[in-house]
């Protein structure tokens, strides 16, 4: 199958491939900025491979992506330098997948097998639907430095460096918000279900 992808895109895979593993190896080596550079260009990853995958449970994308970055967090020391990063991260996702549609099985006759599913064929980007609004509802009840945090680190997918240089707060002050916003969010759900 390698063999059929034109050759600048199997070359581009290689370049991303070698990145990421040389950053994970920094990141291994103690360079706390080279861990933060591949979890976000990781987490980037997943969310497409995700989005791909969980059809009307988009909604849900990026607990996943957390779930996911947390497990490659716990589970780093078992990747084998002399593999492909890229194996090991979509190995570990696609066991948060399983665990997810597990949880989730009173639902899963309405979803067909991901193993079934051609990949050309979900390569768009899903439609804005009304998630987005109930999302815009909630966000709208935190304080403005929640919101901006969340909306920064979570919605826009910027690293904390990148969302404290926006927005004129610390990364630390941008943490806090961001777990703040966080938890006062899961309680606004909890209440609403």
């Amino acid at each position: 199958m390698a063999n059929d992808m034109p050759r600048e895109f199997s070359a581009r895979l290689g370049t991303v491939e070698s990145e990421l593993r040389a950053l994970w190896l920094q990141a291994q080596a103690g360079d706390e900025g080279a861990y933060r550079d591949v979890l976000g260009r990781i987490a980037r990853l997943l969310r497409a491979y995700l989005r791909r995958r969980m059809g009307g449970w988009q909604d849900d994308v990026e607990d996943l992506v957390q779930e996911c970055l947390l497990a490659l967090h716990l589970q780093r020391a078992s990747y084998d330098p002399a593999q492909p990063l890229s194996a090991w991260v979509y190995a570990i996702s696609r066991h948060k997948l399983i665990d997810f549609w597990r949880r989730n099985r009173r639902y899963g006759a309405l979803n067909d097998s991901i193993d079934d599913i051609d990949e050309l064929l979900l390569a768009g980007e899903p439609e804005e639907t009304s998630s987005h609004v109930d999302l815009a509802r909630l966000l709208a009840v935190l304080p403005d430095a929640q919101r901006r945090a969340i909306e920064l680190t979570k919605l826009e997918g910027l690293s904390v460096a990148e969302a404290a240089t926006r927005s004129g707060m610390t990364e630390g002050a941008i943490r806090v918000q961001v777990h703040r916003g966080l938890k006062k969010l899961s309680l606004l759900v909890k209440v609403v279900i």
